[in-house]
C-alpha cells in the first residue's frame, strides 16, 4: 500500500474540491432539510461528496467509502481500506455565513488511522497528519501538546450543553463552563478538532457526533499527543454516533474525573 501516493492525492483531491466550493459561494444554493429544520444540506454537500466518490472510485476501486451524504457504501465494517468523507462539515456556516466550515477527509485500514485532513475552505489551511508522521498546518509541523491547568483552558462548547436538554444535564458542564479562561463553539467540529491539535483550543465536548465528523480529526489530535474518547472515556466508534471529548493530555484526566465521572451512561 503506497500511503504517501494515497495521502498525495487526498491532498490534491481535497484542495480541487475547496476551488469548486469557494467557486460556488455567487451561486443559488438548493437548501434541504434532513432530520430537524437545523439539519441542513445543501446541493454542494452532495456535488462535493459525488466529485471524490468519481475520483476514489477510478483510482481505488477496491476501497470502500462511508460518506456523510450517503452516496458511498453501506459498511457495517472496517476492513480492508476505507474513506470517511464529510464534504462540508458546518453546513449552516456555510449556508448562512460562507465560512467556519470545512472538509473532512480520513483514511482507515483495517479500522487504523492512516490519513486525515481537514481543510478550511475560505481560510485555504490544511491541517494533515499520516500516522506516526506529525501532525502539519500546511507546511508547519505541528509541535506536541503541553498541558494546561482548568483555569486557563478555553473549550469549545455549545451553549446547548449547559441549557435545558435531551441528553445532558446542564449542571453537570455549567460549573467546568464558570472555571475556565473561556468558551468558544464554531459549528463544525472538523474545525474544533483541528483548532484542538493546533493548541488554538484546548478542549472539544460535544454530545452527538457520527463517524465523518471526527474520523480526521482523531488522527491529527492522536498525531500531537492529545486524547479523543467519549464523555465516558471510552473509544470512538467509527460506525455510529458518539458523544465526543477531545482534549489536552492532563487536562483530560483532570475534566474526566471532576465534572464527566458525573454523567449518567446514556450521555
Amino acid at each position: 500500500m503506497n500511503w504517501s501516493l494515497i495521502d498525495e492525492n487526498a491532498k490534491t483531491w481535497t484542495r480541487e474540491a475547496g476551488e469548486r466550493i469557494r467557486a460556488s459561494f455567487n451561486e443559488k444554493l438548493m437548501i434541504h432539510t434532513k432530520t430537524s429544520p437545523d439539519d441542513l444540506v445543501t446541493n454542494i454537500d452532495r456535488e462535493t461528496e459525488q466529485f471524490f466518490i468519481e475520483k476514489i472510485r477510478n483510482t481505488y476501486p477496491d476501497h470502500q467509502i462511508l460518506g456523510e451524504e450517503g452516496f458511498g457504501d453501506k459498511i457495517d465494517k472496517l476492513d480492508g481500506t476505507v474513506w470517511i468523507i464529510d464534504p462540508i462539515d458546518g453546513t449552516m456556516n456555510f449556508v448562512h455565513q460562507q465560512r467556519n466550515f470545512a472538509i473532512s477527509v480520513a483514511v482507515y485500514h483495517d479500522g487504523v488511522g492512516k490519513i486525515g485532513l481537514i481543510y478550511d475552505v475560505v481560510h485555504d489551511e490544511l491541517y494533515h497528519a499520516k500516522a506516526g508522521e506529525g501532525a502539519y498546518l500546511d507546511d508547519i509541523k505541528l509541535p506536541p501538546l503541553k498541558e494546561v491547568a482548568v483555569e486557563q483552558a478555553i473549550i469549545g462548547l455549545n451553549a446547548t450543553w449547559i441549557t435545558e436538554n435531551k441528553r445532558i444535564d446542564p449542571s453537570i458542564l455549567a460549573p467546568l463552563v464558570r472555571r475556565v479562561r473561556g468558551t468558544r463553539s464554531y459549528g463544525s467540529a472538523a474545525l474544533e478538532m483541528a483548532y484542538v491539535t493546533t493548541g488554538r483550543i484546548d478542549a472539544y465536548i460535544t454530545l452527538r457526533l457520527s463517524p465523518w465528523d471526527f474520523a480526521a480529526g482523531l488522527i491529527l489530535v492522536n498525531e500531537v499527543g492529545g486524547k479523543v474518547t467519549t464523555l465516558h472515556g471510552e473509544e470512538l466508534n467509527l460506525l455510529g454516533q458518539n458523544s465526543v471529548f477531545v482534549c489536552k493530555p492532563g487536562l483530560h484526566e483532570t475534566i474526566s474525573k471532576e465534572y464527566l465521572s458525573k454523567l449518567e451512561k446514556k450521555a
